[in-house]
């Protein structure tokens, strides 16, 4: 197993004056064998010429980039020639894989559910993978964004598009923003990955009271946290397994969402990861 961090885990020092820089040299220092990076870093830049900026500084520190992570809307051709784009950027960084959304449901008439879209959102990541193949990157969907999160879902999509150069990017436990179990849905969905989130939350029953300020509510009505991996209720090491049945040996990274001082958070959490890998 390799791991990996989320540029995102450092977001509370990134509003307080980080760098992505400083993220990549942190993350280094930390022992990690790559950097993820998203898109939200590029606001306000010329993407291209500050891709190279951070595949330098990658390469001065000695760690891989190892994904780029980038929004997407794919019922619009503006949204689909955007991500595109991105596989260009995903390219300079060096990045062998690369994830984009899908879409939401916002917008959509009130009778059109998954399956209406499916098609349109199968011939577009046709269109992304095939570019992508190109460049020699992987693309992936991730369970993300309520629309296209379960297991069920993103089965469908990954089936739909049957590229082999198109996979899932499972997040371990992004399944309970939908209410669905993540060891069954891990399991259904562990063949088609290419690289997997280790995150963790704590839960609240939706029907006691709202547990306030840091939580949020998942489809069903439910309370979610975001909090150190180990330290909450993802069944990290059964999800483990499952991947570990499907043969899988790729990058694992942390996406740190906790209140918790969050480089003490992707600590404790990588330490965490580390025995728990250890331990299947």
């Amino acid at each position: 197993m390799k791991y990996a961090v989320s540029i995102y885990s450092f977001n509370q020092y990134l509003q307080k004056g980080f760098t992505p820089e400083d993220c990549i040299v942190k993350a280094k220092e930390m022992g990690f064998d790559a950097i993820e990076i998203v898109d939200f870093i590029f606001s306000g830049k010329d993407k291209f010429e500050y891709a190279k900026a951070l595949k330098q500084k990658a390469d001065e520190v000695g760690i891989q980039i190892s994904n780029l992570a980038v929004g997407a809307n794919l019922l619009s051709e503006d949204g689909i020639n955007q991500v595109l784009e991105y596989v260009d950027i995903a390219s300079i960084l060096g990045a062998p894989f690369m994830r984009h959304d899908m879409c939401s449901h916002e917008g959509l008439p009130h009778w059109q559910g998954y399956d209406n879209v499916l098609d349109t959102l199968a011939k577009a990541t046709t269109r992304i993978t095939e570019y992508a193949k190109e460049k020699g990157i992987k693309t992936m969907t991730e369970n993300h964004g309520f629309f296209s999160q379960d297991s069920v879902r993103v089965e469908k999509l990954i089936n739909t598009v049957a590229n082999e150069n198109f996979g899932q990017l499972i997040d371990l436990g992004n399944f309970l923003c939908v209410d669905e179990d993540p060891v069954t849905a891990v399991g259904r969905c562990a063949k088609y990955a290419f690289y997997v989130h280790a995150k963790d939350f704590i839960v609240k029953s939706g029907n006691g009271f709202n547990p306030g300020e840091t939580f949020f509510m998942t489809r069903g009505g439910n309370y979610l946290r975001g909090t150190i991996i180990g330290h909450g209720e993802v069944p990290i090491v059964n999800c483990l397994r499952a991947l570990k049945k499907a043969n899988y040996d790729g990058f694992i990274a942390i996406e740190f969402e906790g209140v918790e001082d969050c480089i003490q958070g992707i600590r404790i959490g990588f330490n965490n990861l580390k025995r728990f890998c250890e331990s299947i």
